[in-house]
């Protein structure tokens, strides 16, 4: 492989792992006994307030650590609709996933966000192992669980993912019913972007990159792991940030590595796990989503394409809506207090309708 085409691999799987930006710092996750690193995030359980539970729960032989949130007042022998918020790429559950879990919680929704496997606090090895089927099934599992957890209205329980979370539930949409209403934040379709690059920019590249990943799985068989887009976060410095391009690359690494930075994200994966991820697309199957649909993105988002071509391509269901934030980037919907308000209650409005 030349050393041009190695560069532009290394910075378009660090682009498109990241699907994470800001320009101040937020809550330090240091300062917070759940460790959440979002501004407003709670940071004690008290009587009639939102509470946030740590829960684990096995699934597939993996043990997967999760954070559920309960409504202020919550009263276990009542029954409360409940949704699955399923995190970034590279993200975990202390990050935007729960900033939005927290938000719907304190509207009267159970809410529950799973660090995926193979990621974060969840077990799994390889780490940081990244295959479609394994994140559909983490968001099936929350399903799982929060049909078991008191409280829940098992027939009112929502699904929202945001970026590789939110392709992710669409695909889980697809076949899993007891999804009774499907939203989605800065939508990304992590397939379609490991296959062809971001706006179709590596498609010439392709066939060299299956071989690539073929060899990792090669050499991970030997007990060699490989791994794509391996950036340690905490020594990219300010400097390097600013010569980035403009847009979710420079913003994803000023949010996951500055300003929202867990010790538990990364956006680093097994180069093996690209045999997967380039032969799937969320958009596959889309049209068997016969449950509302909402999807938002940023309207200055480089990836706004990705949800407009989802939204396209749902013809199942007549009950859709495309939301565009003006003004807004794909990453100043994680975290812009002007962004995540109309966000916010455009997701409670619609689970408040649709559920």
């Amino acid at each position: 492989m030349t050393l041009t085409l190695r560069k532009t691999l290394f910075t378009t799987t660090i682009l498109s792992t990241l699907c994470l930006g800001a320009n101040a710092m937020a809550a330090d996750y240091r300062n917070n006994p759940f460790t959440l690193t979002y501004d407003t995030a709670i940071t004690q359980n008290l009587k009639g307030k939102v509470n946030l539970q740590t829960v684990n729960y096995p699934l597939n032989g993996i043990n997967i650590s999760a954070n559920v949130y309960t409504p202020a007042n919550f009263n276990p022998n009542k029954k409360y609709p409940a949704i699955v918020v399923a995190h970034p790429n590279g993200g975990v559950k202390e990050q935007v996933a729960g900033l939005y879990a927290q938000k719907l919680a304190e509207q009267g929704y159970i809410t529950i966000v799973a660090d995926a496997s193979y990621q974060g606090a969840s077990g799994g090895e390889p780490r940081n192992t990244d295959k479609p089927f394994n994140r559909i099934n983490d968001i099936h599992g929350m399903v799982d669980f929060l049909q078991n957890f008191q409280g829940v209205d098992v027939n009112r329980i929502g699904a929202l993912g945001i970026c590789g979370g939110g392709g992710y539930t669409l695909a889980t949409a697809q076949s899993d019913k007891r999804i009774k209403s499907v939203a989605t934040v800065s939508m990304f379709n992590t397939g379609l972007v490991r296959r062809n690059g971001m706006n179709d920019s590596q498609i010439a590249s392709i066939q060299e990159r299956l071989a690539q990943a073929s060899q990792a799985r090669t050499l991970e068989n030997q007990g060699d792991i490989q791994y794509s887009a391996n950036a340690d976060l905490t020594k990219i410095t300010d400097d390097e940030i600013a010569k980035m391009p403009a847009g979710l690359y420079r913003e994803g690494f000023e949010y996951y590595g500055k300003t929202h930075f867990h010790p538990n994200s990364t956006p680093r994966y097994t180069t093996s796990s690209l045999l997967d991820l380039m032969t799937f697309d969320a958009t596959d199957h889309v049209n068997l989503i016969n449950q509302p649909l909402l999807m938002i993105a940023g309207s200055r988002a480089d990836t706004r394409y990705m949800t407009e071509q989802a939204f396209a391509k749902a013809t199942g269901t007549q009950n859709k809506e495309l939301v565009l934030i003006d003004g807004a980037s794909h990453i100043e919907t994680y975290w812009k207090p002007e962004y995540v308000k109309p966000i916010s209650e455009k997701l409670v409005a619609f689970f408040g309708k649709n559920l």
